[in-house]
């Protein structure tokens, strides 16, 4: 159905930068004339909305993790009623907005406005394509990226196009329909990455707490959740092999390195995600080649790893240094403390009231017991995993870029279908009306692109 979409038959030029024809029919009008704003405010028993990049504008539960904290009176917060689009003016540019799914309320520092568009899901596929995302960028003032502020003059002067009525729910109900086939092929990758991860822990977990010899003698860890491991073996605890380091950039212009889950220490500059920018960076945590570099506050989800280079981490992360003669590689090291076990007791051994907010602090992630084979063996074991595992991290690396293809071509389809560049009408039609039940849908419109790195990051 998608391969025989093709172009309209007529079009005709539009004054943008990122739209340049439009099918002949259809309207373009300034988003001036089909937005009025409002400030209802004072209604605090309504449904508390949040706006994000992701999802659009959704009901916010007291369990979502993020770091903003609500106020105890809500009283000023802007009223958001059913249909109305809000925008986050701050996150503009990256497409945070979107329409209200019922009566809410939300920040006072948003914008609220009354949409006038027949089908306010088709405007907000619309205004959350990437062409307009690129207009609403385009609209925004500020000395740097992260603290880009939304001009209201000009996002008034954006040009909308604007397809009549019958074809903004055609444009919808096809968009509805080839999101919940995308969503399919996404979720299917995603399962098998899973398991892939998994069958990887796994054998990373059995390796590194059994080591090659499986016929040595073992005795008891003395940990509990470490259980038996080979009698050689020592069990440490991490004081005696890393020490804290606090040692800071004066000027701040030494590579600066990204600390996450999936990429351990990596150069910022090579992370293909948008983040937001320090006005300065003296006073960050200098890193060495060989430290053990922790984001504190997402160590219990594995943001850790030993630095392949030197650079300059967060402030708020941890570095560690090995000790003199220190009787333990990096790589075995980084293997180790990703392993369930670990990552479990850094969860309980960090303290806060919910994921969000947790911290493992230098006292606690230095008394964790760390075994010690000798290092002949580390050498060994880093090898054996990497050759058991080699198959196993292409074929992730394989299913994740065809996840971001799939999300690439997710995003263009959009941008050209709510645009006009590709004609749904007949395709519309030839959708059954009653098109399965997958979860992917829940009834309120075409899915937006999700293009976020997933890496646990600070702020």
């Amino acid at each position: 159905m998608i391969k025989a979409l093709k172009p309209h038959a007529n079009y005709k030029p539009v004054p943008s930068s990122w739209v340049h024809r439009v099918p002949e029919h259809w309207d373009v009008r300034k988003l001036r004339t089909l937005i009025k704003p409002r400030n209802e405010r004072n209604n605090p028993t309504l449904p508390l909305l949040s706006v994000a990049r992701e999802k659009g504008v959704f009901i916010r539960s007291s369990g979502d993790d993020n770091h903003n904290v609500i106020p105890e009176d809500l009283a000023s917060y802007k009223v958001a009623r059913k249909g109305c689009l809000v925008v986050n003016k701050m996150k503009a540019w990256q497409g945070s907005m979107g329409v209200a799914p019922c009566d809410g309320i939300v920040s006072p520092a948003y914008f609220v406005y009354d949409l006038a568009v027949s089908n306010r899901l088709f405007g907000q596929a619309l205004l959350r394509s990437r062409p307009y995302v690129a207009h609403f960028a385009q609209a925004s003032d500020g000395v740097r990226i992260g603290q880009w502020d939304l001009s209201i003059d000009g996002m008034r002067e954006i040009p909308v196009v604007l397809p009549p009525p019958d074809e903004q729910t055609a444009i919808i109900r096809f968009l509805d329909h080839a999101n919940r086939r995308i969503e399919q092929f996404i979720r299917a990758k995603r399962k098998l990455i899973a398991l892939l991860n998994e069958q990887k822990q796994l054998i990373v977990l059995d390796t590194i707490r059994r080591g090659l010899d499986r016929d040595v003698l073992t005795k008891e860890s003395n940990v509990p959740w470490l259980g038996r491991i080979p009698a050689h073996w020592d069990v440490l605890r991490a004081k005696a092999l890393i020490r804290e380091v606090d040692e800071r950039s004066l000027a701040g212009k030494e590579e600066l390195l990204s600390v996450s889950h999936i990429t351990g220490v990596t150069p910022r500059s090579e992370k293909n995600i948008t983040m937001f920018k320090a006005q300065s960076y003296a006073g960050y945590k200098l890193c060495q080649p060989g430290d053990l570099v922790v984001n504190t506050m997402w160590a219990w989800m594995g943001a850790l790893g030993v630095s392949r280079h030197a650079g300059i981490v967060s402030s708020a992360y941890a570095v560690y240094r090995p000790k003199v003669q220190l009787p333990l590689l990096g790589e075995y090291l980084e293997m180790l403390l990703h392993t369930q076990p670990y990552l479990s007791n850094f969860m309980s051994r960090s303290t806060g009231m919910r994921a969000s907010r947790l911290r493992l602090y230098p006292d606690q992630f230095l008394s964790i017991p760390v075994v010690v084979p000798p290092l002949s063996e580390q050498w060994q074991i880093v090898g054996a995993i990497a050759k058991a595992t080699s198959g196993i991290v292409i074929g992730v690396r394989r299913a994740e870029a065809e996840v971001a293809l799939l999300r690439e071509y997710r995003a263009r389809l959009v941008a050209d279908v709510v645009t006009g560049q590709l004609d749904v009408r007949e395709a519309a039609r030839a959708i059954p009306a009653v098109d399965g039940s997958d979860e992917a849908s829940d009834g309120e419109g075409p899915a937006e692109v999700d293009e976020t790195d997933h890496e646990a990051e600070s702020a």
